[in-house]
């Protein structure tokens, strides 16, 4: 029995480790190019909502409209991918191209996000830094041509980094790539991606220090009756999360309706949201600072029943119109908002309440998140690091619990997984689909493909039959393209009536047209269900750029061992035997 290698083991640890440099490097720079974009654009203020109130009205408006005007051609003609959130666009990837992503995302990404946010757009950077760590993560794999089993934990371990970077919270970006990217994860894969979270948290650290994002107040659960409150908290988080999704999903259809060119309507919504801005300059940009003060109970009710519709607006009108950025920044402060409005409403029906705004505001975040994400495990690990105090652990749980019921029981799928629905990608299927959609027919199929020609004989027909190891045969015409199919199944009559076999039957007689084919950039879910739908036992693989001209062909049992090969080498590690030695395991001989 072949053993693995130590370097197989420290390899992978390694590559977590540059990874999670890389990409908190990634981190840092984004948020100083954001940093340094409102420097140019907003000259003058303590933030970014000092800085537009104080802005002359024409600049308020022009300069949205003209991030949006720069934003949009690039996004459509050079890089689809980086339009939107950015984490449906990794786990599209993840599930259909086993992880590999464009060497330019990584870029563009950045660069166009940071402008977008730069000039006042109401998104997040946590979406865009998560694709940028993922791009970081296989771009490196690509690089260094390593296996492509390598690729996908390399993307997972590029996305906690991300986001560990971003908020300081490992636990967080470790939870990220487990419950939303990944959903086969193996203990082997925890660790690389724990060294990554880690890694890029501490690369953070370096450079900003170790203080808090948000201000955060001491959080006291001092009833038990109080998680009612909190409950109801959780359901009105829900039923948020779908306002917002239904904005988001909504504003596409309107433009498309309108019949505006794609690479306009980020201008539109740039002019759209300066206008918003006029009205509430708290509801533009990524609005930490928003959230501050609802932590600190600095704001009004009338600031927060306006900041929230204003905020569902703004964040509709940039994601809607196709610009780049994230939702998580935005569902943060529609949950701090809502938080204190619930706590405004208690404190009125129940003056005597020792519930402060600021405690429903950091339930409220939780909530926020895990209704749009439903990812709640996630949200809860991100609150509670934020806060360190298992106090809010169980009000998180009661509340992050109850939103994701609401959008399970209305809607039935986060909001990335929507918009992979309406792209037609459906990934919550089960693990076994994935793992099929991420495999290509051209890394799987046969080239050694038996030919006959139409003009044949059959007794040529018989012969080749007799001398080659497979019954199925793909009929050629005169000029080398596919005509037909001729089975062992499809002759055997001719065997039962030998007078049907005259010297003048050729293949283009006897074989079937109606050929069922895959191209070799289809994966391998494409040609399972052509297998299961139309009963052939073995499919021809043409080229994408010639539906006529074979390159290869796949049969049944061959589709069912790569699978089963792909299965067993992600999931199983050949022991070293450090200790002692041990027994081969049964599955180790069918790697082989």
């Amino acid at each position: 029995m072949s053993r693995l290698r130590t370097t197989d083991y420290i390899g992978p640890l390694l590559l977590a480790l540059a990874i999670g440099v890389l990409a908190g490097l990634g981190a840092v720079i984004f948020r100083e190019m954001i940093a340094l974009g409102q420097d140019l654009l907003w000259p003058g203020g303590d933030n970014f909502v000092d800085r537009f109130t104080h802005a002359p009205t024409w600049l308020k408006l022009l300069i949205p409209l003209a991030a949006g005007l720069i934003a949009g051609p690039v996004i459509t003609f050079w890089a689809p991918e980086v339009r939107g959130p950015g984490v449906p666009e990794v786990m599209e990837s993840l599930t259909l191209r086993g992880g590999r992503i464009r060497h330019r995302v990584t870029a563009i990404k950045a660069l166009v996000t940071a402008g977008i946010i730069a000039a006042g757009g109401s998104v997040g950077r946590e979406g865009p830094i998560v694709q940028i760590g993922s791009s970081i993560g296989s771009s490196i794999t690509q690089i260094f041509r390593l296996r492509p089993e390598n690729t996908r934990l390399a993307v997972a371990c590029g996305a906690a980094a991300g986001i560990a970077a971003t908020f300081q919270a490992p636990m967080a970006g470790i939870l990220f790539a487990v419950e939303i990217l990944l959903f086969d994860l193996e203990v082997g894969s925890l660790s690389h991606i724990i060294v990554a979270a880690v890694t890029g948290t501490m690369i953070t650290r370096f450079f900003y220090g170790a203080g808090p994002l948000f201000y955060i107040p001491g959080f006291v659960l001092s009833h038990p009756l109080e998680l009612v409150l909190y409950f109801i908290l959780g359901l009105a988080a829900g039923i948020l999360s779908l306002f917002l999704m239904g904005i988001l999903f909504g504003l596409p259809k309107f433009f498309r309706a309108l019949k505006v060119p794609e690479w306009l309507t980020p201008a539109i919504g740039g002019l759209l949201l300066g206008l918003a801005g006029l009205v509430c300059p708290w509801a533009l940009g990524v609005g930490y600072e928003s959230i501050n003060l609802s932590l600190t109970g600095d704001v009004t009710l009338s600031f927060v029943l306006i900041l929230v519709c204003a905020k569902l607006f703004t964040t509709g009108i940039c994601i809607g119109s196709g610009m780049s950025g994230g939702i998580f920044a935005p569902s943060l402060v529609l949950g701090a908002m809502l938080g204190s409005l619930a706590g405004f409403i208690t404190q009125l029906i129940f003056p005597q309440t020792e519930i402060l705004p600021a405690y429903c505001t950091l339930i409220g975040m939780g909530a926020m998140v895990s209704g749009t994400t439903l990812a709640p495990i996630t949200a809860i690990l991100t609150i509670f690091e934020l806060t360190d105090n298992y106090e809010v652990i169980l009000p998180l749980m009661i509340a992050c619990i109850a939103s994701v019921l609401v959008v399970r029981l209305l809607h039935g799928y986060s909001v990335y997984e929507t918009k992979l629905l309406q792209k037609g990608i459906d990934i919550v299927k089960g693990h076994e689909v994935n793992i099929l959609r991420g495999m290509r027919v051209i890394d799987y199929m046969r080239t050694d493909v038996q030919y006959l020609h139409m003009e044949d004989s059959c007794q040529k027909i018989i012969q080749r039959m007799d001398e080659s190891p497979y019954p199925q045969f793909v009929v050629l015409d005169k000029e080398q393209k596919l005509s037909g199919v001729l089975t062992l199944t499809d002759f055997k009559t001719l065997f039962a009536h030998p007078e049907k076999c005259g010297p003048e039957s050729c293949a283009g007689e006897m074989m079937k047209r109606d050929v069922v084919t895959v191209t070799d950039n289809d994966n391998m879910e494409k040609a399972f269900h052509s297998f299961v739908k139309k009963r052939v036992s073995f499919l021809p693989v043409v080229s994408r750029r010639d539906p006529r001209r074979i390159v290869g062909q796949i049969r049944k049992a061959e589709l069912f061992a790569a699978y089963e090969q792909h299965v067993i080498k992600e999931h199983f590690l050949s022991p070293l035997g450090w200790v002692c030695p041990l027994p081969a395991k049964q599955t180790e001989s069918k790697i082989k």
